[in-house]
C-alpha cells in the first residue's frame, strides 16, 4: 500500500497538537498551584516529555502495539514485533489500512503516553520528591500505560475480548492516569496545614491559558485518533468542540447555584472536564448527546472535587474529581449514545454494540462498565505499590522544611517569581525609571514628602 498523503499529513499536524497538550496541562496545573511550588509542578510535565518519549521508543510502543498471532500472551502484553525495525520496515510498513507509515503512528501515540503520565502529577504537588517522580513516572509507565494501551487498543482483552469501545483515551488515558493519581496520593500522604490552609491557585491567568492550550491541542487528540480524514472525524471534532462548550456552562452554572458567582477557574476546569469525557466517545455519538455529555461532565465533576475533603484524601489539583470521574462519564455515556449512524464500525469491525438509547439495549453499557473498572483497579493498585517501593529506594516526599519554604527552591535551585528589589530599597523606583537628586542640599524643597509638595 501507497502512502496515503492526507491521511499522514494530518496525523502529523495532530501528534504536535497532543505534543502541545503536555505544555498546556503544565501552564494549567503550574497556575492551579501555590507560587512557591510552581516550577516544580511544570517540570513533572516537562520531565514526563523527555522520559515517556525515550521510553517509548525503546519498548512502550512495541509491548503496547506489538501482535504475536500465535500465542495468548497478546492479551495481556505485546510483543517485538515491532521493535525497531527487527520484524518490520519503518520507512516502508503502513499502519493497517490507513496510508499512514508506522513511524506516523508510534510518534501519535507517544504523544498520548506523555500526557498521560503527565496528568497523574497534579495529584502531588508541593511535596513529592523530583527524583521520586521520576521513578515513579518509570514505573507506573511500564507496569500499567504499556500493558493498559494493549488492553484497549493494541488488541488486547478489553477491546478485542470483552469489546469496550474507547474512541481516543478516556479509559487508556484519564480512567488511567485518574486511578493512579488516587494511588499516588493515598501513598503520599496531605500537605502540611490541608485542608485547613489555603491553597488557591496562584495564577488564574495561568490556569486560563493552560485550560486554552489543551482545547486547542485537543481536537488533535481526539479527531486525530480516527487516524484517517473522513466523516467520522468530522464528527470527532464537532463533538470536542460543543461537548468542551457544554462542559464550561456545566460547571459554571453548579459554581452560580453553590457559592452565588461564577468563575475563571470554575470555566477553565469545566472546560478540562468536557473535554475529558467526550475523549473515548467523541467518534462514536452524535452531537447533541455530545452536548448531553459535556453539560453533565461539568456540572457532576464540579461536585466530585469535593469529595476528598469527605473522604480525606489530598488530590492537590483534582486529577480524580475531573479525569477519573470524567473518564468514567465519557466511557459509559457510550453505552446509551454509541450509533453506527455516527460510525459503522462499532459493530461492522470493533464487534460492539449500539448504545441503549438506540436499540442495543444495556450490552455496551455493560461492557463499558466492566472494562473501566478493570483499570480503575489495576491502576491504583499498582500505583500504590510502585509509591511505595519508590518510597523504600529514593524515598518519595521531600522534608517538612522545603514543603513549607517551598518545593522549587529544595528540588530545583530555582523561583518563579523574583520579587527582590533591584537595589536597596530603592529598586522599584530604578526599575520605574525614577532618581533621587543627590545633588540637591539637605533641607532642598524636593525632599519634601509628597504630600506637602501637592498641598504647597
Amino acid at each position: 500500500m501507497e502512502i496515503d498523503t492526507g491521511n499522514t499529513a494530518w496525523l502529523l499536524l495532530s501528534s504536535a497538537l497532543v505534543l502541545l497538550m503536555t505544555p498546556g496541562l503544565a501552564l494549567f496545573y503550574g497556575g492551579l498551584n501555590r507560587s512557591k511550588g510552581v516550577l516544580n509542578m511544570m517540570m513533572m510535565s516537562f520531565s514526563s516529555i523527555g522520559l515517556i518519549s525515550v521510553l517509548w521508543v525503546i519498548y512502550g510502543f512495541t509491548l503496547a502495539f506489538g501482535s504475536n498471532s500465535n500465542s495468548g500472551v497478546n492479551n495481556i502484553l505485546g510483543s517485538f514485533t515491532q521493535y525497531l525495525g527487527t520484524e518490520t520496515d519503518f520507512l516502508g510498513d503502513i499502519w493497517g489500512t490507513t496510508g499512514i507509515p508506522v513511524y506516523v503512528f508510534l510518534v501519535f501515540q507517544m504523544m498520548f503516553a506523555v500526557i498521560t503520565v503527565a496528568l497523574i502529577s497534579g495529584a502531588a504537588s508541593d511535596r513529592l520528591k523530583f527524583s521520586g517522580w521520576i521513578l515513579f513516572a518509570f514505573g507506573w509507565f511500564t507496569l500499567v500505560y504499556v500493558p493498559v494501551a494493549h488492553w484497549v487498543w493494541g488488541g488486547g482483552f478489553i477491546g478485542a475480548k470483552i469489546k469496550a469501545l474507547d474512541f481516543a483515551g478516556g479509559t487508556a488515558v484519564h480512567i488511567n492516569a485518574g486511578a493512579a493519581a488516587l494511588g499516588l496520593a493515598l501513598i503520599l500522604g496531605k500537605r502540611i496545614g490541608w485542608p485547613k490552609e489555603s491553597t488557591k491557585p496562584h495564577s488564574v491567568p495561568l490556569v486560563a491559558l493552560g485550560a486554552g492550550l489543551l482545547w486547542f491541542g485537543w481536537f488533535g487528540f481526539n479527531a486525530g485518533s480516527e487516524l484517517t480524514v473522513d466523516g467520522t472525524t468530522a464528527v470527532a471534532f464537532l463533538n470536542t468542540q460543543v461537548a468542551t462548550a457544554a462542559g464550561v456552562l456545566g460547571w459554571i452554572i453548579i459554581e452560580w447555584i453553590r457559592g452565588g458567582k461564577p468563575t475563571l477557574v470554575g470555566a477553565s476546569s469545566g472546560a478540562v472536564a468536557g473535554l475529558v469525557a467526550i475523549t473515548p466517545a467523541c467518534g462514536f455519538i452524535a452531537p447533541i448527546p455530545a452536548v448531553i455529555v459535556g453539560l453533565i461532565a461539568g456540572a457532576v465533576c464540579a461536585l466530585a472535587v469535593s469529595l476528598k475533603y469527605k473522604l480525606g484524601f489530598d488530590d492537590s489539583l483534582d486529577v480524580v474529581g475531573v479525569h477519573f470521574v470524567g473518564g468514567w462519564i465519557g466511557s459509559l455515556s457510550i453505552g446509551f449514545f454509541a450509533t453506527t449512524q455516527v460510525n459503522s464500525a462499532i459493530t461492522d469491525v470493533l464487534g460492539a454494540s449500539e448504545g441503549l438509547f438506540y436499540g442495543g439495549g444495556a450490552t455496551q453499557l455493560g461492557r463499558q462498565f466492566a472494562g473501566s473498572a478493570i483499570v480503575s483497579v489495576y491502576s491504583c493498585v499498582v500505583a500504590m505499590i510502585i509509591a511505595l517501593v519508590v518510597k523504600l529506594i529514593v524515598g518519595l516526599r521531600t522534608s517538612s522544611e522545603a514543603e513549607v519554604e517551598g518545593i522549587d527552591v529544595a528540588e530545583h535551585a530555582e523561583s518563579a517569581y523574583d520579587l527582590s528589589p533591584v537595589s536597596g530599597s530603592a529598586g522599584a523606583f530604578q526599575l520605574a525609571g525614577i532618581t533621587g537628586n543627590s545633588s540637591a542640599p539637605a533641607g532642598d524643597a524636593d525632599d519634601k514628602p509628597v504630600s506637602e509638595k501637592v498641598s504647597g
